[in-house]
């Protein structure tokens, strides 16, 4: 399914992206950021917020090393307390999730996960490895989200092509 060299090249995808919507939601006002934009999650610091409680989840279901996020499911969205907060945290989170995938080793991949949702109520099982991919998925499926929100808010938004990511990305 997926490898760990597949893995490590996600990884540095993800701190890539995170790193041009830091430039970009560093240098917006805190109001800007907070306006319902009529997203799923309303706005982009709160699509921000569940992308990075979510990424926290479930990096801790893959390794004890890691912390769940505090707090309950329901305060998804509110995870950090502004932009500011936001911008560490998720320079933070993506150090420790780049150096997770640098030690990941095919029979980290294998076998099933089991876990109890607190988004669900459900205890549910599936394979690790498309659980793994399930992390980057969701990841890339919400920044699309913050991208349309930042292009409509009149910022430039970041540069999204995996092939022109660079080579210290």
């Amino acid at each position: 399914m997926i490898t760990p060299d597949y893995v490590v090249t996600l990884s540095r995808y993800n701190g890539w992206q995170n790193r041009q919507v830091i430039d970009v939601v560093g240098a917006m006002e805190e109001t800007d950021l907070r306006q319902d934009r009529g997203a799923f999650f309303g706005s982009i610091l709160n699509t921000l917020n569940h992308i990075l409680w979510g990424d926290t989840m479930w990096l801790s279901r893959f390794s004890a090393a890691f912390d769940p996020p505090n707090g309950p499911a329901a305060e998804h969205i509110n995870y950090t307390e502004s932009p500011r907060a936001w911008c560490s945290a998720r320079r933070a989170f993506d150090d420790q999730l780049q150096s997770w995938a640098d030690a990941l080793s095919a029979s980290d991949l294998v076998g099933d996960l089991t876990w109890s949702s607190g988004m669900t109520g459900q205890t549910l099982t599936l394979p690790r490895a498309l659980c793994v991919g399930h992390l980057f998925n969701h990841q890339t499926h919400h920044r699309g989200q913050v991208h349309a929100m930042l292009t409509a808010a009149g910022q430039k938004a970041p540069v999204t092509d995996i092939c022109f990511m660079p080579e210290d990305g």
